[in-house]
């Protein structure tokens, strides 16, 4: 938090017995640990860190009895944890009970990201930290939901087929016939693929971080606006102050937005900024 704020709910904490008690609680946890704090101080979130790097924030919810009675919370996890609490509990208490709890969930978020990274995710970017559930593409419009259990992660995840077609029906049979080979002790990519038969399916390109070919940079958002005439403007320029090939490049970054080919990138750089150049002496 800012200085300025923290000498704001300073100025607060002096004017009762309750706000006195969530500021000194509040130093108690550090106030960079401190993301929002409303004007009662009745609503707080702090944001912790996993031992992964991963980004968890409590909201917590305090009445006028507190500590007297317990807070509530609201945590982006599969499972909430059984609070412990008494009237001598302060929020430091609360962050370490979650703490403690994120290190049980170390296990399901860390197939999840072997998952993410692995498969073809649907909908990747629109996943919590509490869901658990994975619709994959299979391929052949078939996809396959599996809900890991975040109690016992490594066991035979819950399944459900969806799509269309005799691939679907067969990938469903094949499931059921091998159900019983399911062995928590190997890698659970492992295990799908050996009740489904089959190799399970790459992220495409644009998802895949090792790809070979790709859009280095779109660049369409970052590039101001033009018009057709000053684009074509610009394109006629390039083409006499450039060698043909870079032109060429330049063009497909204007009309497309995107830089063709990574192996194009030795001059990307340069020629961006001759197309900022020269968008710049046009305006």
């Amino acid at each position: 938090m800012e200085c300025i704020e923290q000498n704001r709910f300073r100025a607060l904490a002096n004017s009762s017995e309750f706000s006195r008690a969530v500021y000194s609680e509040i130093e108690e946890v550090g106030w960079e640990h401190l993301v929002r704090l409303s004007e009662d101080l009745k609503f707080l979130s702090f944001r912790v860190l996993d031992k992964k790097g991963r980004v968890h924030h409590m909201e917590i919810q305090l009445d006028k009895s507190y500590p007297k009675s317990p807070p509530s919370i609201s945590v982006d996890v599969p499972c909430v944890f059984n609070l412990k609490w008494s009237k001598n509990s302060r929020l430091k208490d609360l962050l370490l009970q979650f703490r403690e709890h994120l290190e049980k969930l170390q296990e399901i978020w860390s197939i999840l990201d072997e998952i993410d990274k692995s498969l073809w995710v649907v909908n990747l970017n629109q996943l919590s930290h509490a869901n658990t559930c994975r619709q994959i593409n299979l391929g052949n419009d078939c996809f396959i939901m599996l809900r890991i259990h975040p109690n016992d992660p490594k066991s035979l995840p819950e399944c459900r087929f969806m799509g269309s077609g005799q691939a679907l029906n067969s990938s469903r049979k094949t499931w059921q016939r091998n159900s019983k080979r399911w062995n928590k002790d190997k890698p659970f990519l492992e295990n799908v693929a050996n009740l489904l038969d089959a190799e399970l399916p790459r992220p495409p390109d644009y998802q895949n971080g090792d790809q070979h070919v790709e859009c280095g940079i779109c660049y369409a958002q970052y590039l101001p606006m033009m018009s057709w005439d000053l684009r074509v403007e610009v394109e006629l320029i390039i083409n006499v102050i450039t060698p043909v090939a870079v032109g060429l490049f330049i063009l497909s970054v204007l009309q497309t937005g995107c830089a063709p080919l990574q192996q194009h990138g030795g001059h990307m750089m340069f020629c961006l900024a001759i197309v900022h150049t020269v968008q710049t002496q046009l305006l």
